[in-house]
């Protein structure tokens, strides 16, 4: 990604505390950030509501829609921001108390959660989980000077001082292209759903295939079957001539029928790259069909989920959700001293150009707020997919801002 270094500065032991999760970190800078006062000079905080989780003197709202239709993945997520708190008190470095707040099924409850972590004196919000939640709770949070990160994989969202610690359909594409421009392949193509996240993926791989020197030949959209048969018709000719070598099908739930559809018009299987999206992972239907034996995709390393699966099956009886290593990453970002307890706290510290060491690898936050997951390629196959390339910061287009090459945002030289 790219960023003019000087507009940056990371906070010292940022990286040893993130490390423990990970073999390798990023190196911190040369100065200290200011510190807060000690423990016994620090304000009294009001008293809280919701459950407090830790001990730290710096207080930090964890919003989580824990009632409502999504409940039992806010519950799971608030399982894992437990388990980040025990990590970090293990290792004596807890720096903060979570305060656990339900932020409900609506846009309303997400604010009401909001104003009272500001009122409760909260100097970091995590969450809430859903775009219009995120928007609402930020628009409390930014005018009282409070960062919020919120667990959106919404861009729009995304502002400075609202953050977003999620996968972006930006990083995806510019992950999965930038392997397809290094593998040598020049001439894309999509199939994309006729949706809102389908119109957005559409722009974001033009976007990111001019930044990368690739030609997007074609784009087709669909929201039936005649449309996608159609899709297939429009583009066969090229992909069989050649003039098409990557195919980009993000959609999970018709991945498998393109498989059927493109086999059917013969489309040379081993000159085309196809390339899937993150909601890949797991799909049995996709893993079964052969057209899509040797597919690509970008993923957040399933080793994060895997690692601490045991431990939360033996805390809390279930499996985890896969969100949940966002929140456990999320609190271990919050405990960090030369965050927590830098003046004031959780300031530019937050856009340090190296980045950060989560349960699930390496990820960024951006000026404008948009955060960026380091993400693994992964290549389907008939055992099941597997890692072929370990993960990455691949970068964020940089048209999507709307500025030039001093909006800030470093480019992927790597593979350029």
């Amino acid at each position: 990604m790219r960023r003019p270094a000087a507009r940056w500065r990371i906070g010292w032991g940022l990286a040893a505390l993130l490390a423990a999760c990970s073999p390798s970190s990023h190196p911190g800078p040369a100065a200290p950030a200011p510190l807060m006062p000690p423990p016994s000079q620090a304000p009294i905080l009001a008293p809280a509501q919701g459950e407090i989780i830790g001990s730290g003197p710096v207080r930090v709202a964890l919003i989580l829609p824990l009632s409502g239709n999504t409940a039992s993945v806010g519950r799971a997520m608030a399982n894992g921001a437990r388990l980040g708190m025990d990590h970090v008190a293990e290792r004596g470095s807890q720096t903060i108390h979570l305060v656990l707040k339900d932020g409900g099924a609506t846009t309303q409850s997400a604010r009401a959660a909001a104003q009272q972590a500001v009122a409760e004196g909260a100097r970091l919000i995590l969450g809430p989980l859903t775009a219009d939640a995120v928007a609402m709770a930020g628009a409390i949070a930014k005018p009282a000077g409070i960062p919020l990160i919120g667990f959106s994989s919404t861009a729009s969202v995304a502002t400075d001082g609202v953050y977003l610690l999620s996968v972006l359909p930006e990083a995806e594409v510019m992950r999965a292209l930038g392997h397809a421009r290094m593998a040598g392949r020049r001439a894309v193509a999509a199939i994309l759903p006729d949706t809102p996240l389908g119109r957005v993926q559409a722009e974001v791989l033009r976007q990111a295939a001019s930044e990368l020197g690739l030609t997007v030949v074609g784009v087709e959209m669909f929201d039936s079957e005649d449309r996608a048969r159609t899709a297939i018709e429009r583009l066969a000719p090229a992909m069989r001539s050649g003039q098409i070598d990557t195919l980009y099908l993000p959609d999970r739930a018709t991945a498998p029928s393109f498989g059927l559809l493109l086999d059917a018009a013969r489309v040379p299987r081993d000159r085309l790259m196809l390339i899937g999206s993150a909601e890949w992972e797991g799909d049995a239907a996709i893993l079964r069909q052969p057209y899509l034996a040797g597919a690509l995709y970008p993923a957040i390393d399933p080793a994060g989920l895997a690692a601490l699966a045991p431990r939360y099956r033996a805390r809390f009886g279930s499996e985890p959700h896969q969100l949940a290593t966002l929140a456990f990453s999320a609190v271990l970002l919050a405990n960090s001293p030369g965050l927590s307890q830098s003046v004031p706290p959780y300031g530019n510290g937050l856009l340090a150009p190296g980045g950060f060491v989560g349960r699930d690898g390496s990820f960024r936050f951006h000026f404008d707020g948009r955060g960026e997951y380091g993400l693994v390629i992964r290549q389907v196959g008939p055992e099941g997919a597997t890692t072929i390339e370990a993960a990455r910061l691949g970068g964020l287009p940089l048209a999507a801002l709307g500025g030039g090459t001093d909006a800030g945002i470093p480019p992927a030289a790597e593979y350029r």
